[in-house]
């Protein structure tokens, strides 16, 4: 495998393991918390949901071809609640196809692209990137929104939260576990993704 092609697999797993964290976050609330805002100033996950499915669309449609802020995309819009009149049942739903599409397309995108135009250079706002930096942007975007998603949703969790990383006091049996094996190079993602084949 070349660098190039361990590239493009290991950022493939990465979008999928923030993908699953915020799955596992969004599965632990009730369908109404998903609609909470603390203040004006605070969105709701499900606002975060609209955003990032813009910004995906945004980014990976025509990917290499046109410029990733599309002339069609209202960012400004990503930010307000256009649900409010939907039923709860209704208002998740909604969510949840604007979360599978924004997923659905990068996923394609990034499938199809080959190891040799990671150097190819492509356009946000006018501003070029090589394939591999629009990549990496997108890598530090995403999870800095799934990380409010989390923390949004722990928050909002009236009971006991599942954590989604090594829980509080488990860290020596963790650590434990994975200094009893053998040294083997795989993708730090592996494990977790596993349980989800």
């Amino acid at each position: 495998m070349t660098v190039n092609e361990d590239f493009l697999r290991s950022a493939n797993r990465q979008f999928l393991y923030y993908k699953m964290l915020g799955e596992k976050a969004i599965d632990q609330l009730e369908p109404e918390q998903l609609f909470i805002s603390l203040n004006e100033d605070t969105n709701s996950i499900a606002v975060i949901v609209k955003h990032l499915h813009g910004n995906m669309l945004s980014r990976w449609t025509d990917f290499l071809t046109t410029d990733g802020e599309k002339p069609t995309r209202n960012r400004d819009g990503e930010f307000e609640d256009s649900t409010a009149l939907m039923s709860v049942e209704e208002r998740k739903a909604d969510l949840l196809n604007r979360w599978n599409e924004g997923w659905a397309c990068l996923f394609n995108t990034l499938d199809s692209l080959k190891p040799d135009q990671l150097s190819e250079i492509i356009y946000i706002r006018n501003e070029g990137h090589t394939v591999l930096e629009a990549i990496n942007r997108q890598l530090a975007h995403y999870p800095y929104h799934i990380g409010q998603i989390v923390f949004y949703a722990k928050l909002l969790k009236k009971t006991e939260w599942n954590s989604l990383s090594i829980p509080k006091n488990k860290s020596k049996d963790y650590n434990a576990d994975k200094f009893s094996k053998d040294k083997t190079k795989k993708h730090f993602t592996d494990d977790e993704l596993g349980k989800l084949k």
